[in-house]
C-alpha cells in the first residue's frame, strides 16, 4: 500500500532525516541505508545505542552499502545534505542553532551515550517542521520523549509498529505518550523513504 499523500508531502518537505534505534534495529537501519538515493537531497543523523569501546565495524559496514557519504559525526562539523551522520559512542550528539553538531560528555540517558531523546530534542528547536524522525525497535524509552518534542514542533514523526519490532519496548513507549504522527511497519518505513 502507497503512503498517503499527507505523510509523503511532509517527508519531502524535510531537510533532515533523524533515525534512532537500539536492540533490534541494526537490520532496519541497515536496510533503510541501502535504500536511500543517492540525490536524497536531506541530512540523515543515524543514533544507535552501542557499547564505549565497541569497533566501528558499524560504519564501515553501513557506508559499503549507501549510495551517500557517511561520516562518524566529530564535533563542530557542519551538517549537510546528501550525508549520512553516525552518532559516536560515548558522545550525546546535540544539533546546533547555527546547522553544526555538538558532542556532550554528561551522564548517559537511559543508560545509553549516545542518547536518542539528547540528538531529537535538539533537533527539535532547530528544524522544527523541516525534520522526519523515525524511532525504531529498542529494549527501553529513551527516544520517546524526544519524538514527542518534535512532533510538537511541527516534525513528521514516525514509530516502528511494536508488533513487528524484536524489541517493542522503545515505541512502545512513545506510542504511550502520543508520540507518533504514524506507527509503520518496516515495510512501510521503507516504502515511505524511497518516495521522495
Amino acid at each position: 500500500m502507497a503512503p498517503d499523500k499527507n505523510i509523503t508531502d511532509r517527508w519531502n518537505n524535510s531537510e533532515i532525516l533523524l533515525l534512532g534505534g537500539s536492540a533490534g534495529s541494526f537490520k532496519l537501519l541497515f536496510q533503510i541505508i541501502k535504500i536511500l538515493p543517492a540525490d536524497l537531497n536531506k541530512a540523515v543523523i543515524i543514533i544507535i545505542h552501542r557499547k564505549k569501546n565497541f569497533a566501528s565495524e558499524i560504519e564501515k559496514l553501513f557506508a559499503e552499502n549507501s549510495r551517500i557519504p557517511l561520516f562518524e559525526i566529530n564535533d563542530k562539523i557542519k551538517i549537510n545534505k546528501n550525508t549520512i551522520y553516525i552518532a559516536p559512542a560515548n558522545y550525546h550528539t546535540l544539533i546546533e542553532d547555527d546547522g553544526y553538531f555538538a558532542l556532550d560528555v554528561s551522564e548517559p540517558l537511559w543508560y545509553s551515550k549516545p542518547s536518542i531523546d539528547v540528538t531529537f530534542e535538539s533537533a527539535a528547536e532547530t528544524y522544527s517542521d523541516r525534520c522526519t524522525a523515525i524511532l525504531l525497535s529498542g529494549a527501553n524509552q529513551d527516544g520517546a520523549q524526544g519524538l514527542l518534542k518534535l512532533r510538537n514542533a511541527g516534525s513528521l514523526t514516525i514509530v516502528q509498529d511494536p508488533n513487528d519490532a524484536e524489541m517493542p519496548e522503545m515505541p512502545d513507549a512513545a506510542i504511550k505518550i502520543n508520540a507518533a504522527d504514524y506507527i509503520l511497519k518496516a515495510n512501510e518505513i521503507y516504502e515511505l523513504l524511497r518516495s521522495c
